[in-house]
């Protein structure tokens, strides 16, 4: 087999492990959403993540993250949750040997943090020096539901429960709650292209300011787009110092869902970094 039907099949290799990937985060939506620390097609800018202004009866709910931009993937850098009047904002760090977490109250950096909005939080580290959680206790207007967001090194992801009572009336990035199709603003046409999708649900100046300070770019700049993901790909892997074995076999024996295992291995992949499965 000569080089270039290796870089070739590495290359769809790779595409069918995001795609797999994607396609069951896709058919899960209804039991569970949650959002992978990167975005590989989104490109860098400020997102609207999902909004509802009449959330838990009127008080609100604003979620936007900030993607940065790594070659021909990007992940989560920060999220920033507004509910009511209050604004939480979180950022991960690379630096295991800080004790502190860096989140924002209110656009005051570590500002006294007991409630959102009336809602609980809790904060700590985990045995694992890189990984921090904050839970947003959601249960005194929706029994059982919290909004969890977790750092891993500079990585940031959500997790809740989608439901239909608690996030039937949201739109943004994430789509339909019902159905997981993604649409534009108009709440009406349907968007597959992941590109298109960042560019559509990018802030805009007349959405309220979540981050205590903005990055580039900020609206009417557009997104920044990945280096060409299929060329940037080929290569990397073709360099790669970890094998898709050596990543399954790391997933494997720590991790126990099979869909979980296939987006470790993914993101092991694109980040060439064994110490990944720790975020899962």
């Amino acid at each position: 087999m000569n080089l270039q039907s290796i870089i070739s099949l590495l290359c769809t290799i790779a595409l069918l492990l995001a795609k797999d990937v994607s396609a069951e985060l896709s058919n899960s939506r209804r039991q569970l959403q949650y959002i992978t620390p990167w975005y590989e097609h989104h490109g860098q800018c400020d997102l609207v993540m999902m909004k509802d202004e009449i959330f838990a009866d009127g008080l609100g709910l604003h979620m936007h993250i900030r993607t940065k931009i790594v070659g021909y993937w990007s992940y989560i850098q920060s999220v920033a949750i507004k509910l009511g009047n209050d604004i939480l904002e979180i950022e991960g760090s690379s630096d295991p040997t800080e004790d502190e977490a860096h989140y924002w109250f209110n656009h005051k950096y570590q500002g006294d943090l007991k409630d959102v909005a009336g809602f609980p939080v809790t904060h700590e580290p985990s045995s694992n020096a890189y990984k921090r959680s904050f839970a947003i206790d959601l249960s005194s207007k929706y029994p059982g539901q919290n909004i969890t967001v977790e750092t891993y090194k500079e990585f940031v992801r959500v997790r809740f429960n989608e439901t239909e009572d608690v996030y039937g009336n949201t739109v943004g990035i994430l789509g339909d709650c019902k159905t997981g199709k993604t649409y534009a603003r108009d709440g009406v046409t349907s968007m597959d292209d992941l590109v298109a999708l960042g560019d559509e649900w990018q802030v805009l100046p007349y959405e309220p300011r979540l981050f205590h300070e903005p990055s580039h770019p900020q609206y009417p700049e557009q997104c920044v787009k990945p280096e060409d993901p299929n060329s940037e790909r080929s290569r990397r892997l073709v360099e790669s110092a970890i094998s898709i074995e050596k990543a399954e076999a790391t997933c494997g024996a720590a991790l126990a869902d099979p869909l979980t295992v296939k987006e470790c291995v993914y993101h092991i992949l694109a980040t060439q970094d064994l110490d990944m499965v720790g975020a899962f």
